[in-house]
């Protein structure tokens, strides 16, 4: 089987690179793969503490021969992670018609490459499906099928094709104009389980450098559906620290044995919307069962961090204006 190229997106964690790249090489396919290393540089005026992290990463990088193939891109100054991940999937996707796309925080299951590959051959003809996700954390067990159907794209491990991404918008106000227009802002929000319209603004008002949510809204926008597997094959690993976009964990169970992907009519499923609803809304287990919120000390911390983050990051863009 050809399979499709990899591209990674890394900045300076280290430890968080070190545990998905041993993850990659945990998948039989990544001897059969090429791998594209996108390192991001440091910032205007980095301490020297700074840079040294970015190094580390670059260091680490090439340890190893994670994959048949290693490409290493380092830019000499910082990108940004929506910038960097622009450029890396349009530059990938562009040269092989398809491309894998992967972030330092992630944690992969042995079988994420068997699933990635075959969904793109199976579903490449298939105009109304934009993507393939990875990071299940709502349809999880024998309630769901094996793999199904939502209108969110995945940012957690995910891949898609050339004529998919040459779509992509990146300017969110164009992409928010429309949503309203054609009456979408519903359709965007799910109804009101996750406030999709307000990471747009956030987009546009700089207070975040995006490009997951620029995306979701061309999905929304075009009709078009991205394909799930059960069980999750990512989980996003959060340590604190470094995280520049984002702060929160999701560890459902991993898929320990190869999924086999079969074509399916492309659909949602109720039962499967539902279950993705109050997995957004943070009211559901990873197997769908609605669970009651604990106001714990857990609960207000995340809390704190939906806020303190977003006005961190606008302090810091405006300190450097």
């Amino acid at each position: 089987m050809e399979t499709a190229p990899i591209v990674l997106f890394t900045y300076n964690r280290v430890s968080d690179t070190r545990n998905l790249l041993q993850s990659l090489l945990g998948n039989e396919l990544s001897k059969k793969s090429t791998l594209y290393i996108y390192s991001d540089g440091p910032k205007p005026g980095a301490s020297e503490q700074d840079i040294a992290k970015v190094n580390a990463v670059r260091d680490f990088v090439r340890t190893k021969q994670w994959c048949k193939e290693v490409h290493i891109i380092e830019a000499e100054s910082n990108m940004g992670c929506g910038p960097s991940i622009i450029r890396g999937v349009t530059e990938i996707v562009n040269k092989h018609g398809r491309v894998i796309v992967l972030e330092d925080d992630l944690n992969l299951s042995p079988f994420f490459l068997d699933f990635m590959n075959d969904a793109l051959n199976v579903y490449e003809n298939t105009a109304n499906v934009s993507s393939i996700g990875a990071c299940n954390f709502f349809a999880c067990g024998p309630k769901f099928p094996s793999t199904f159907f939502i209108q969110y794209p995945d940012c957690l491990g995910w891949a898609t094709w050339a004529d998919r991404w040459r779509f992509f918008e990146a300017d969110a106000s164009k992409l928010l104009e429309e949503l309203r227009s054609k009456n979408l802002i519903p359709k965007f929000n799910s109804e009101g389980a996750f406030d999709m319209e307000a990471l747009l603004i956030a987009q546009i008002n700089d207070h975040v450098s995006a490009w997951d949510i620029q995306w979701t809204a061309t999905c929304i926008l075009k009709n078009w559906y991205s394909l799930y597997p059960n069980l999750s094959l990512t989980q996003h690993l959060y340590k604190g620290g470094d995280a520049t976009h984002s702060h929160f964990e999701v560890l459902p169970p991993l898929q320990q044995e190869k999924l086999v992907v079969q074509k399916t009519d492309v659909e949602i499923l109720p039962h499967v919307y539902q279950a993705m609803k109050l997995g957004y809304q943070k009211k559901s287990d990873f197997y769908g069962n609605k669970i009651e919120i604990k106001k714990d000390q857990t609960y207000y911390l995340n809390k704190l961090r939906e806020v303190y983050y977003p006005l961190r990051a606008a302090f810091k863009k405006l300190k450097n204006r």
